[in-house]
């Protein structure tokens, strides 16, 4: 069955199951059927979209960003989700690289776009709501269509097309376009099935943004697939949380772990059992076993899953009763997946040792948009060099250690971050912890540990030291310590590691008298 067709099909078994509900309103799977007819009208008819053009969006969850996804595979164009968070200027870079025919915009950017609108070319800007200067409504492009002849869809289509662009998060450089088939997202939605046991009795609960794959592809669209129904917010905060679970029999959500520290600060969590929840998901960054282990505490198996933007993103998970036992670990390879830790000759590495985590299967990537250097850098006979470093144990479970590009080598030996950090934010007085490195004139790299403190807490650089002391290897802890009261992040939660090695560089800089570069390094 191909991805176009998941909502008609649905439709025509239960045209009245609720397929989404959201702000206040529910859905059925015929009426979103209806309105991804009608998107695929406007995109096939009035803006003469055709196979392979790119289709940018702008705005917050929401049904029709669904819709539109849905109405792309339809007419074979590919979906540019676009961060909301980004300034303009960023999104300048992405839509000039990716050149889409239209952009989708919600009402509350507009004005954010028209400060960039010249910039964009011949894009054809859209607001869902009502016209501007230079911009269409929807509603103007929906009459047109339905005035001309109904679209049909266009023949020579496949599984193999694109239809996902999503950008990674360029927290080590210039970002790239990762383009995911119709297949791959059907893989994907198969290996969630799986890690879920996703049935269409279950209610999921969409609280991240759906502009990254996390929010989008490990719960939202595999839940559409088989067919339950989507409780969709359009972005997360913790009264919104603690409704749903009081009042909509939410059976499954993904949280990542700043989003569930929030969640657990709350003083309503110690009174909240889970209810109807049956598994929480977590994932986009290393998470600590504590919270792993407080959650299934609490009553509800947390499961971790990994994986990427160029993975689909579902590479591997952990089963749910297996949590509570391995909750350092992000489990097992997915169903339709394969998974590998090789050297840097690319031979496979013993167990418990580490190496860099391969990946292959119909879910990953086609390419990276417009790079074909960059792609060919990251593939090896299909499978996907993830630049993460990793280790199996002897039962088959995964354990992230960090980054290759995170890697710290100093005096010829490797430190790995998040050896580092796992070890730090088990201590009850940090709450959050990076590592990353910085130039020694001795060691060539030393470790630096950034530090946010608990609350009430009068930590010292001094005292994080000896939290180090005697635990991990003298070379891997830290010579530096740093204390600041957040650490930078992009929309998903994830540490801007490459963020704060520069502030880190340029503050060593300055302490010895150096004058930096655009780079961070001494001139």
């Amino acid at each position: 069955m191909d991805l176009s067709d998941w909502i008609s099909r649905r439709a025509d078994l239960t045209p009245g199951k609720s397929a989404i509900e959201y702000a206040g309103t529910v859905l059925s799977y015929a009426e979103l059927a209806g309105k991804i007819d009608r998107f695929a009208n406007v995109l096939g008819t009035s803006l003469e979209v055709q196979p392979g053009d790119r289709v940018a969006y702008l705005g917050l969850n929401s049904p029709e960003f669904i819709a539109l996804l849905f109405a792309c595979a339809r007419v074979g164009a590919v979906l540019l989700p676009l961060n909301w968070r980004l300034a303009a200027p960023e999104h300048v870079q992405l839509l000039q690289h990716a050149g889409p025919v239209a952009l989708f915009v919600e009402e509350k950017f507009i004005a954010h776009v028209d400060t960039v609108a010249e910039q964009f070319g011949s894009i054809q800007l859209i607001n869902f709501e009502h016209a501007y200067d230079g911009w269409t409504s929807l509603a103007e492009l929906d009459l047109a269509s339905r005035r001309e002849q109904a679209f049909s869809r266009p023949v020579g289509l496949s599984e193999a097309d694109g239809l996902l662009l999503c950008y990674t998060s360029g927290t080590t450089g210039t970002p790239k376009g990762a383009l995911l088939s119709k297949r791959a997202l059907l893989c994907n939605a198969q290996n969630s099935v799986h890690m879920h046991t996703l049935t269409s009795q279950d209610k999921i609960l969409t609280i991240l943004p759906m502009f990254h794959v996390g929010g989008l592809n490990i719960q939202t669209l595999p839940a559409l697939y088989a067919g339950a129904t989507v409780v969709l917010h359009r972005r997360f905060d913790v009264d919104g949380f603690f409704a749903e679970l009081a009042e909509r029999h939410i059976t499954l959500t993904l949280v990542v772990p700043t989003i569930m520290l929030a969640i657990m600060d709350d003083p309503r969590w110690s009174d909240t059992r889970p209810g109807s929840l049956r598994m929480i998901s977590v994932g986009s960054t290393i998470v600590s076993a504590d919270l792993v282990t407080e959650v299934c505490n609490w009553g509800v198996p947390m499961v971790q899953v990994y994986g990427s933007t160029e993975t689909g993103p579902i590479a591997a998970y952990t089963p749910a009763t297996e949590a509570a036992r391995k909750p350092a670990s992000t489990g097992k390879v997915a169903v339709h997946c394969e998974l590998r830790i090789v050297d840097e000759a690319g031979d496979e590495v013993e167990v418990g040792n580490k190496g860099e985590i391969l990946v292959r299967g119909e879910n990953l990537m086609t390419a990276y948009w417009c790079d074909a250097e960059a792609t060919r850098e990251v593939f090896t006979d299909q499978w996907l060099h993830t630049g993460d470093v990793g280790h199996l144990d002897a039962e088959g479970f995964l354990y992230v250690d960090g980054r290759i590009k995170d890697m710290i080598i100093s005096g010829g030996e490797n430190i790995y971050p998040a050896l580092i950090e796992n070890l730090l934010s088990a201590r009850p007085e940090i709450e959050e912890v990076a590592v990353v490195g910085r130039p020694d004139d001795y060691w060539g790299e030393v470790a630096v540990a950034v530090v946010v403190t608990s609350e009430g807490s009068a930590l010292d650089a001094e005292q994080v030291l000896g939290f180090c002391s005697g635990q991990i290897s003298r070379f891997s802890c830290p010579r530096e310590v740093i204390v600041v009261e957040q650490l930078p992040r992009n929309a998903m939660g994830k540490v801007l590691k490459g963020e704060l090695r520069q502030q880190v560089i340029q503050k060593w800089q300055q302490q010895n008298g150096q004058k930096p570069n655009a780079s961070g390094s001494a001139t």
